[in-house]
């Protein structure tokens, strides 16, 4: 009876185990066709849009980065990293002996990334290619994953997010930097375009094993949140 019961208990710790898994397996594409736009980018349209004065993550971009408190030898995964301006800012603070994770689904940006940290003698960006379901870097290779104005994009937020906490190490930290969604605030094209909102995503991102430790009262029409890897 015993033996019975202990067989039991570990079928069930096993299972419990398996869910978040599972419930990653199952999940159903909650934007499909959100990111249409990314799979041939003109990149020098894209740098006008997304590196142009009056938006506010590139209007604040040095106090975001101020407000990391990176240190040299940090590996920092830039989730979402368009036209690689945040990804050429943390390959500053980490220095030689850190690495920055250049990662987007479009091959254009990346590469283009790379072509611009090389012209500024930086090489300690790599390059990953990513797809809707998974950030393709290593187990526990990351300190931070900094994901700006992107998690709206996910097409899998759990399954994706699931895979960014694999890749960090045990107590690694996750930025979200996100469109604030609040009706008669936020703009009609932000009500339109962003799927859910901040309560939301602090839900489904605690849901993948982080813990919501604070919101940084930096900006305006996005929130700025931080969870760290349990």
């Amino acid at each position: 009876m015993l033996s019975f019961r202990k067989n039991l208990l570990l079928l069930l710790l096993n299972t419990m185990a398996l869910l978040p898994v599972m419930a990653c397996s199952q999940e159903q594409n909650v934007r499909p066709g959100i990111n249409q736009h990314y799979q041939n980018p003109d990149f020098d349209y894209w740098v006008s849009i997304f590196e142009s004065p009056g938006r506010e993550i590139f209007d604040h971009r040095q106090a975001i980065v101020e407000s990391l408190e990176l240190t040299p030898g940090m590996n920092v995964a830039d989730i979402g990293s368009g036209t690689g301006f945040f990804s050429l800012l943390f390959a500053q603070r980490v220095g030689p002996e850190g690495t920055v994770y250049a990662v987007d689904i479009a091959e254009e940006f990346v590469q283009k990334t790379l072509n611009r940290a090389h012209a500024s003698d930086m090489h300690n960006v790599q390059g990953i290619v990513n797809d809707s379901k998974s950030v393709k870097l290593p187990e526990n290779s990351i300190d931070l994953a900094f994901i700006c104005d992107t998690y709206h994009h996910f097409e899998y937020p759990l399954t994706i997010m699931q895979s960014v906490h694999d890749a960090l190490k045990t107590g690694g930290m996750v930025v979200v930097i996100d469109f604030k969604r609040i009706p008669d605030f936020s703009s009609s094209w932000v009500m339109g375009h962003v799927r859910t909102n901040q309560q939301s995503v602090i839900e489904e991102i605690e849901s993948r094993g982080f813990k919501f430790i604070e919101e940084t009262p930096l900006l305006r029409r996005n929130y700025f949140l931080r969870f760290v890897k349990q």
